[in-house]
């Protein structure tokens, strides 16, 4: 019976109606190309033309090369679908709407993020290079960077999540989150007490998670349902039946912020399986970071920058900036540097990615990686490899139990290329990895939500905290150390004892997939 109820929801269920709309959809499209087949050979002569139009266009786009490549094959391959295909992503009035919303709430949010002079000039005399990265985060994303913040990094979800409950009780003005995933369950139920509790108190919450939540884990109207008990919240695009390539970018940041002054941020989500409370893929290994100070600030913008997208009017801020009359706990005290910020897909630029790279090009003794998944374009494949060819200890540590047999299937086409120019890479054999941790020289670092792939780097909404000189730093390497304990290391062995299926799969899938 458990079954059939299972099998009844899916049938019955959200998931099958966009699913069956979409088609619906696609099939009129094909049935509109069917009735004018007596034209085909004049069609063919059009849609020729058109392909070699649409290809120096793509050529002359300013994409990154994967993009371009992505598109071509479809374009020359299937010439009339490939070509409606393009024209369709690139007529989009409602992500065009949605991108000019994003810009300007950045706009509002620049004034409340202005850059420390004498914090700027500290990171100057220490080491120029890395006055440079910030200057490059303040001038596309606006994000400065800080000396006045804690900084406590969280090797498990179970650790975070124990913090996050401590932290939530001592809010008195303001609890924002905003979460890729949230599922019902014992982690979100404890959560969800203290927020009502919060709401009892006077204290204002606000929740806002991905969209994709209402086709796999919450009702589609689970918004009115904290509504009603006092807690604002909203879906980040929501799924709905039509054909619309907003859909194909996603809220994957993870951002909870306290009165202003505390920040939580990581690859941690609201669900049982981020703390090992419910067993999908072995043992789930994630990692967080605590924020505690001024830095915080510049998560309390990227939130409210995102809140306000679908708000009327002028956003507000000021409300929300950091207490000047905040105390550090005792046993809290601020070292080195941190700089948060933000990625989108909407402004052309892709800091996450630049991020990485800047850490992988300035590396003069080591460059460890945790990341759940492995779809690299050009640069970052180079990068690691010329890392490594240049005598830089490069490791990556990847799941052992992948949560998406496709992703796994690419990340091991990339194997041989990064293992022949002396990338180490391993396994996390207990279970699946969904860290995203660079660590670096002991001196910099990156904790956040920013895979290494197409979707997180240039499709994704994102977030993380960049660190320098600070001592946390020390705690995110030895966590690395004792997690290579539990890996095993991948040889050019295994890669060639891999099944030939696998192989060939994952060579196909590597032709679409920046698209994915």
């Amino acid at each position: 019976m458990k079954r059939l109820r299972k099998l009844f929801r899916i049938i019955f269920g959200r998931t099958a109606f966009v699913i069956l709309a979409l088609l619906l959809q696609i099939g009129f499209l094909v049935s509109l190309v069917l009735r004018v087949e007596d034209y085909a050979h004049i069609i063919y002569f059009i849609s020729v033309l058109l392909s070699a139009l649409v290809v120096i266009t793509i050529f002359n786009e300013p994409m990154n090369s994967s993009f371009k490549l992505a598109w071509i094959v479809p374009v020359m391959v299937i010439p009339v679908f490939g070509v409606l295909l393009y024209i369709f992503v690139q007529i989009q009035p409602q992500v065009r709407f949605t991108a000019k919303r994003i810009r300007m709430r950045a706009e509002e949010m620049r004034p409340f993020l202005r850059q420390d002079p004498e914090t700027m000039d500290n990171l100057r005399r220490q080491e120029p290079s890395e006055g440079r990265l910030i200057q490059y985060l303040q001038g596309c994303g606006g994000f400065p960077v800080y000396r006045n913040t804690f900084v406590k990094y969280f090797p498990l979800g179970e650790d975070m999540f124990a913090s996050i409950l401590e932290e939530l009780k001592k809010a008195e003005h303001f609890i924002f989150l905003e979460f890729f995933i949230i599922d019902r369950g014992y982690m979100w139920d404890r959560i969800l007490e203290i927020l009502e509790e919060k709401v009892h108190q006077g204290v204002e919450v606000r929740v806002m998670y991905d969209g994709m939540c209402c086709l796999m884990q919450l009702p589609y109207h689970y918004p009115r349902t904290l509504e009603r008990k006092g807690i604002r919240c909203k879906m980040f695009f929501p799924i709905k039946p039509t054909l619309s390539t907003q859909h194909n970018y996603r809220d994957h940041r993870k951002i909870l912020v306290i009165d202003g002054h505390t920040a939580f941020t990581g690859g941690v989500n609201l669900a049982d399986e981020y703390i090992n409370r419910r067993v999908r893929f072995g043992h789930w290994k994630d990692t967080g970071i605590l924020l505690k100070g001024t830095a915080a600030e510049s998560f309390t913008m990227m939130f409210l920058q995102m809140w306000n997208v679908t708000e009327h009017g002028p956003g507000e801020y000021a409300p929300y900036r950091f207490p000047r009359s905040f105390v550090f706990p005792e046993g809290m005290e601020p070292t080195g540097f941190v700089a948060p910020y933000g990625d989108g897909p909407m402004d052309g630029e892709a800091e996450g990615k630049q991020v990485y790279l800047d850490i992988l090009n300035r590396a003069e003794r080591y460059v460890y990686i945790m990341t759940p998944y492995l779809i690299l374009d050009d640069e970052l494949e180079n990068a690691l490899c010329y890392g490594a060819k240049r005598g830089i200890d490069v490791r990556i540590i990847m799941p052992h139990i992948p949560d998406k047999k496709y992703a796994y299937l690419l990340a091991r086409t990339y194997y041989p290329e990064l293992i022949a120019a002396g990338v180490k890479i391993y396994e996390y054999t207990p279970g699946f990895v969904h860290a995203k941790v660079f660590v670096s020289d002991d001196v910099r670092g990156v904790v956040g939500t920013i895979n290494l792939d197409f979707r997180s780097l240039y499709l994704h909404f994102e977030c993380a905290a960049y660190l320098y000189k600070n001592e946390v730093l020390a705690d995110i390497r030895q966590d690395y150390e004792e997690t290579l304990k539990l890996c095993s290391l991948v040889t050019e062995e295994d890669c060639r004892q891999f099944s030939r299926a696998g192989q060939r799969a994952g060579r196909l899938l590597r032709l679409i997939a920046p698209l994915m």
